[in-house]
């Protein structure tokens, strides 16, 4: 993109009475970072284009020392101006991005300007036709990173796949360096290990140790350092493994039953774009209350407190990137686009032991191009990583004689048979879930990504009335009990925690601009179909415990 020489991110002022400049970055129009424009201001509510943000600091150089700008997440497409100078460009709204300043940062007064953009075009990731509020803004921290001039720049630490008595992973420098001395402890097992770098300025290692494993019922994490000079860095990692055998999916070994929900980043009680821990913790214990042991993150990467509360709490975790509907499957950018959402959330959460499913895709209509583009994702991720599970959130086939067929192209390249299904809802009665088969024709386990309904909290009336709790309560029976019948139903994640905003969802009785299909309400309140959800859960928990 060509910006002019005269425009914002020069942040210019009047010399002189003459001076023609038609903007001004005064203190009197204020955003708070992080959070979305769009609640921050009614007159930014629907409000899709571009926002500039400008932003002064001082800064003292120091010898021997890097510096880094951090962005948590931006969305859609941020341009970013250091003094004037164009620092780079990101597209995608929820992955994380940085600039090196050290040589460009002044001593003294400094102004960094951010040109962030969230109209979404028909061939972005995701498209722009989706069903959650397209939040803008520069929506998660941003950061003044300080590293020594050689730091370490990336590290891995997991279980080795397959074993429980070796720690395997790698220490990487921002330079390629070799004969750099690393020390890497982990505390509590007693491990401390020196490493050399390679050519590339890289250390590979391979301990010897058996750590207690990281489970829902015990999510133990390690203190792990890892020091070089003066530079120590701090982590809280945890070991487990997670693998599938037949139509079972095994954690540590054990068959594990996924009691899981999905969730959106939306905040609770304000809406919002959550921006803080305290708001992911909100939503993941009520996840914990519904006595799940795994969330579904949709339809994009949540931010890292969302991911790490869920790890400390024993939540497992499915990460999305938002390759969303009707994606431009045969656009080569369109695909590029979507392949570094996927590096960048990999990249970002490889060491966290609670995500155990990396997903592709949600309801994407098959076609040649489609496979194409998604067989490629998951041939990238099973490269990049082969210690965790990849799916992606189908849709069913057709139905016929009472009878629904899951035939998809990309079940060859899953490791868990994933697929939404609304029947209740979407198509044909809540009565049709006691008589319907299903023809699932994979030695695969079986998970359902998505299912549900919409009710209003505090609309009471019959189970057959649409839009009340008693109607989504009833639906929530059926579909369990349809469910639980399933050859290789290895657990489900219904459609959705907390109802959520979309402008999408225009009726003004039930809706008013929120997707009703919250087991709890924007205020809080838990609908009747809540209960009846925690209580399957109970015991599908006490089931698997036996």
């Amino acid at each position: 993109m060509n910006f002019n020489k005269y425009g914002y991110f020069k942040n210019q002022q009047a010399k002189s009475p003459l001076d023609l400049i038609q903007y001004d970055f005064s203190t009197e129009e204020q955003l708070v970072v992080p959070g979305d424009w769009n609640t921050q201001k009614k007159e930014f509510f629907f409000y899709e284009g571009s926002i500039w943000y400008k932003k002064d600091f001082t800064y003292q150089k120091k010898e021997d020392t890097r510096l880094y700008l951090y962005f948590g997440a931006a969305n859609y497409e941020a341009n970013v101006f250091l003094n004037g100078e164009h620092l780079g460009s990101h597209i995608g709204g929820f992955t994380p991005f940085n600039y090196d300043i050290t040589d460009k940062v002044k001593e003294g007064n400094n102004f960094v300007v951010v040109r962030v953009n969230n109209k979404l075009k028909p061939d972005d990731v995701p498209t722009s036709n989706t069903d959650w509020w397209n939040y803008g803004g520069i929506t998660r921290d941003v950061l003044l990173v300080e590293t020594p001039s050689v730091s370490v720049d990336d590290y891995l630490v997991q279980l080795e796949k397959g074993r429980y008595d070796r720690i395997q992973g790698f220490v990487k420098l921002n330079t390629r360096q070799s004969g750099v001395k690393i020390k890497l402890e982990i505390p509590e097992l007693k491990v401390k290990a020196q490493l050399t770098t390679d050519t590339e300025g890289k250390a590979d290692f391979h301990i010897k140790s058996t750590p207690k494993c990281w489970s829902p019922e015990s999510p133990q994490l390690y203190d792990v350092i890892i020091t070089n000079g003066t530079e120590q860095i701090k982590d809280r990692i945890g070991f487990r493994q997670i693998e599938t055998k037949g139509k079972n999916i095994l954690l540590n070994g054990k068959k594990v039953f996924f009691r899981g929900i999905c969730i959106h980043e939306e905040a609770p009680y304000r809406q919002g774009r959550v921006h803080s821990r305290e708001e992911a913790e909100i939503l993941l214990k009520w996840a914990k209350e519904l006595n799940c042991n795994f969330v579904r993150l949709a339809h994009y990467p949540h931010s890292e407190h969302m991911v790490r509360a869920a790890e400390e709490m024993g939540l497992m975790v499915w990460d999305e990137i938002p390759v969303y509907w009707t994606i431009a499957f045969g656009n080569k950018e369109t695909y590029q686009n979507a392949s570094q959402q996927l590096i960048d959330m990999m990249e970002r959460d490889k060491n966290r032991c609670a995500v155990v499913v990396w997903s592709l895709a949600n309801e994407t209509p098959e076609s040649e191009d489609r496979n194409t583009f998604l067989a490629n994702l998951s041939k990238q991720a099973k490269q990049m990583d082969n210690t965790r599970l990849i799916s992606m959130a189908m849709e069913v086939g057709g139905t016929r004689d009472n009878v629904t067929s899951i035939q998809d192209g990309m079940n060859k390249y899953v490791d868990i048979i994933s697929f939404n299904n609304y029947l209740g809802w979407y198509g044909g009665r809540i009565d049709d879930c006691k008589t319907r088969k299903w023809n699932i024709p994979y030695d695969k386990p079986v998970f359902i990504s998505e299912w549900g309904g919409g009710a209003l909290q505090g609309y009471h009336a019959d189970k057959n009335t649409r839009w009340s709790e008693e109607f989504l309560a009833e639906l929530y029976r059926q579909s369990i009990a349809m469910y639980d019948r399933l050859e290789g139903f290895a657990g489900m994640s219904p459609w959705i925690l907390v109802d959520f905003r979309s402008a999408r969802r225009q009726h003004h009785t039930y809706q008013n601009f929120f997707n009703r299909k919250g087991l709890i309400s924007e205020n809080g309140i838990k609908k009747q179909a809540f209960y009846v959800l925690r209580d399957f859960y109970a015991k599908k928990k006490m089931e698997y415990e036996q």
